[in-house]
C-alpha cells in the first residue's frame, strides 16, 4: 500500500508562484509513476500533469504548458508541481496520484493512489 500526502498549497494573488509537494511512503518511490489532478467546486477532476517512473517523460493539461513544471525526487520520495503565473481558473483542490506503472499520462482511471488533496486559491 502507497500514502501520499500533500501539505501546502494555499492562497496566492493572480500572477503569483506556489509549489505544491506530495511525499510518498509505504513502497519504493520509483517503482511507480505520478500525477497531480484538481478539482473546482462542481467539476469533474482534471488532469494537471504526469511524470514517468524514472522522471524522463512529462505531459501537461495544454492550458498550464509553460506555467507549471511537475518533476520527482526519487532520493527524497518526492513529487512536486511548481506553479508560475497562476490564474484565478488555477483556483481548485489538487490532488497527487500514483501508479503501479511506468506511465500512466492522463487517464483518471489508470492512478491507484491516491492523496487527500490541498486547497490552491488564486485570488484576482
Amino acid at each position: 500500500q502507497v500514502q501520499l500526502v500533500e501539505p501546502g498549497g494555499g492562497l496566492v494573488q493572480a500572477g503569483g508562484s506556489l509549489r505544491l509537494s506530495c511525499a510518498a511512503s509505504g513502497r519504493t518511490f520509483n517503482d511507480y509513476a505520478m500525477g497531480w489532478f484538481r478539482q473546482a467546486p462542481g467539476k469533474e477532476r482534471q488532469f494537471v500533469a504526469a511524470i514517468s517512473r524514472i522522471g524522463g517523460r512529462t505531459y501537461y493539461l495544454d492550458s498550464v504548458k509553460g506555467r507549471f513544471t511537475i518533476s520527482r525526487d526519487n532520493a527524497k520520495n518526492t513529487v512536486y508541481l511548481q506553479m508560475n503565473s497562476l490564474k484565478p481558473e488555477d483556483t481548485a483542490v489538487y490532488y497527487c496520484a500514483g501508479a503501479d506503472s511506468y506511465w500512466s499520462g492522463s487517464q483518471v482511471g489508470l492512478y491507484d493512489y491516491w492523496g487527500q488533496g490541498t486547497q490552491v486559491t488564486v485570488s484576482s
